[in-house]
């Protein structure tokens, strides 16, 4: 009876948390499952309801309701715009609208704190409320049982308005199909409108009956979001009631577990989110694209086979293949050379991972824009000031993270959120040794890269089966898992004051540690340079080209019998060994580390700099991460506070005007005599439509 007595109050808590947790959730999960749409700033609704109810919140009843009706209509109105943002993205698949979303929420929480202050507002709740009553021989607050008896009618009505009433059948017709709700005189657009305006209503109620449970705070729409997530990940989009049971269970954790079992209740949440994520993922087939698998068109393989052909050619290995098919598939490349020769620039070709030259002039104009750059980056420490150059280094480091993000999402088709994760195995790999006295820099890169490597090899089996958003939440949620394990493994990591003091790095065997800029910088790109090339000769090789025939045609890859899982195995662990040998980078350039530098603000920073650089390409990705870079430390310094709502404007410019990243700026056919008519990009399966990105795929 004692251990009841102890833990009664918490687990009612964990009710009152977990209803309130239900409340947001029936806003995303509805935004999600009915529009379609994966919105990463519903936190920020959930905060703008707060902060409104919070500002006007008296003390009196009268105040509650003017704050819960402003709170709502506020976040409601800030739904219908987000409907109005992402309907132009709803042919892009979920992953541009998690970059916009999250884009919109960075703008979104730096204007509430300009408004409102950084402080934690206090909510002043009506007198009767502000008490506590007597609860089972307990003392419990009287606001919170009355929030958990608004929660429960919520539930309640709201399954009834979805299952019972005619506004619930447009609004489930519109997700499964909307060209039939057009035809009884209902516009899809506007119900889509509806759906994420009551979204946002729902978040911002909740933000403002909340504000005494779950405050307005600097840090409270990353909370909410990420719990949100979970509770509609382990709650289906199915019912309303088990998003509640769901959401109950995630309240009981986050109290009742914390009590209980404190150093385990912080890995118990996303390991649940990946474990039925990961169950669900095994009882479907690795999704593929209808483009792709349809009987028309040419067959992807003998596309593959033949660049295969193509690219022993002149090496002596042209003669393993087929003579006949061999000379189809020159006759075939060299009838689409000149049409190819006229396709953009030479930094476009780059930047998209360029044909396959034979000549010799050609390859050189084709690697002109990457030695231009390769002298610039060398030329900088003569050019720029300490700081900045320190921030070029830093560039170079998250540059590495971006194109390990560029091989799983624009090479394999894994869009990842979790990249983080391998990249703070090798900074914290390489602090520690450095701790331990071993500072020379190429041992520290391997050991790096090799424990970020076995990370990858371990989470691997987790994520490659997965396809689309679903694997975005896995690798999600293994992140959040490595940062909760940063957290707690203070003797390894310092836990939330980091790591600091280690001893300088040594550049080779036997020198002195770097602690000028210049010196540090120019180690860093050193070893992207080494990486970078590395990488580019294992995508250019048959070994790469199998990995694209993966993701741009995974069915028929595995009817002809290709192990896809193998590829896309030494793929995971490839691109994880890159992201190490980044985070050892970052922790020589920076000579501290914390778990803000490897949180997840750093793993959408680095799908960013991937999706700018066009998703399949190595050094549009290094460019993303600068411009990332620049934005975030540079120009931020300029306007001091701002710096989350310029990287803001930077996700939604990149998402909008570079829908197809740096590699799509080349000439496009026009009335005005824009330039040729470039051809279809031939890296492409002849039956691939680069028109038409299937969800969770980046397109070339």
């Amino acid at each position: 009876m004692n251990l009841l007595d102890a833990h009664f109050v918490p687990a009612v808590d964990g009710v009152a948390y977990g209803l309130l947790l239900f409340v947001v959730a029936a806003g995303l999960s509805l935004a999600f499952g009915t529009a379609g749409v994966l919105n990463l700033s519903h936190g920020t609704l959930y905060a703008i309801g707060a902060y409104t109810g919070a500002e006007l919140s008296d003390g009196t009843w009268g105040g509650l309701a003017v704050g819960l009706a402003a709170g709502t209509a506020a976040a409601a109105a800030a739904g219908a715009g987000l409907s109005a943002a992402t309907i132009p993205l709803a042919r892009r698949g979920h992953l541009a609208q998690a970059l916009l979303t999250f884009g919109l929420a960075l703008i979104g929480g730096n204007l509430l704190i300009e408004f409102f202050g950084a402080d934690e507002l206090p909510v002043r709740v009506p007198e009767a409320l502000d008490s506590s009553v007597t609860l089972l021989g307990h003392r419990y607050p009287a606001y919170r049982l009355c929030f958990i008896l608004m929660a429960v009618l919520l539930a309640a009505v709201g399954t009834w308005v979805l299952t019972r009433t005619r506004v619930g059948a447009a609004v489930r017709a519109s997700a499964d199909d909307p060209q039939m709700l057009a035809t009884t005189g209902h516009s899809p657009r506007a119900v889509h409108t509806g759906v994420l305006a009551a979204a946002g209503a729902l978040a911002g109620a909740a933000g403002v009956l909340g504000a005494p449970i779950i405050g307005p705070g600097a840090g409270t729409a990353d909370t909410v979001l990420m719990l949100s997530l979970v509770v509609v990940v382990l709650g289906g989009l199915r019912s309303l009631w088990t998003t509640l049971f769901a959401a109950i269970a995630v309240g009981e954790v986050q109290t009742l577990g914390v009590s209980v079992a404190p150093e385990l209740a912080p890995y118990l949440l996303f390991a649940a989110m990946a474990a039925v994520l990961i169950l669900r993922s095994r009882f479907t087939e690795p999704a593929t694209s209808g483009a792709h698998g349809g009987g028309g068109g040419a067959d992807p393989v003998e596309w593959l086979r033949q660049r295969l052909c193509a690219s022993f050619k002149g090496r002596g290995a042209g003669e393993a293949g087929s003579a006949a098919n061999s000379a189809a598939g020159s006759a075939d490349l060299s009838k689409a050379a000149p049409a190819r020769s006229g396709s953009g620039g030479p930094l476009a070709r780059l930047l998209r991972g360029g044909p396959v030259d034979d000549d010799l002039p050609a390859r050189v104009r084709r690697a002109a824009p990457l030695l231009v750059l390769l002298v610039v980056l060398i030329a900088l420490p003569t050019l720029l000031d300490a700081y900045t150059i320190s921030l070029a280094g830093s560039a170079l480091a998250l540059g590495l993270l971006a194109i390990s993000v560029t091989i799983l999402t624009g090479y394999a088709g894994l869009p990842t959120l979790g990249q983080t994760a391998p990249f703070a195995v090798g900074a914290y790999a390489t602090a520690n040794l450095a701790d331990a006295g071993w500072t020379v820099g190429p041992v520290q890169i391997v050991v790096a890269a090799l424990a970020a490597a076995l990370f990858s090899l371990v989470t691997g089996p987790a994520v490659i089966r997965a396809r689309g958003t679903t694997v975005l939440m896995i690798t999600l949620a293994i992140g959040e898992l490595a940062s909760a394990a940063i957290n707690q493994l203070k003797s390894v990591t310092g836990g939330a004051d980091g790591l600091v003091g280690f001893p300088p790095t040594q550049a080779l065997w036997g020198g002195e540690g770097m602690v000028d800029e210049s010196e540090v910088y120019n180690y860093a790109l050193a070893v992207a340079v080494v990486a970078v090339v590395i990488t580019l000769l294992v995508l250019r090789s048959p070994a790469g080209k199998l990995l694209t025939g993966t993701r741009n045609a995974e069915a028929r890859m595995l009817a002809s019998g290709h192990p896809v899982g193998r590829y896309l195995l030494m793929a995971h662990i490839g691109a994880g060994a890159l992201a190490g040998v980044g985070g050892s980078v970052m922790v020589t350039v920076q000579q501290y580390l914390s778990p803000a530098d490897v949180g997840f603000e750093i793993a959408a920073f680095a799908l960013l700099a991937a999706v700018i650089g066009g998703g399949t390409s190595v050094i549009g990705a290094l460019i993303g991460a600068g411009l990332i870079v620049i934005t975030r430390d540079w120009v931020a310094s300029s306007w001091p506070g701002h710096g989350h709502l310029l990287l803001g404007a930077l996700f939604v410019g990149a998402v909008y005007l570079l829908p197809r990243g740096l590699a799509g700026l080349r000439a496009r056919p026009g009335a005005g005599g824009q330039g040729p008519v470039p051809a279809k990009d031939d890296r492409l399966p002849p039956d691939h439509d680069d028109d038409s990105v299937p969800a969770g795929k980046v397109a070339p």
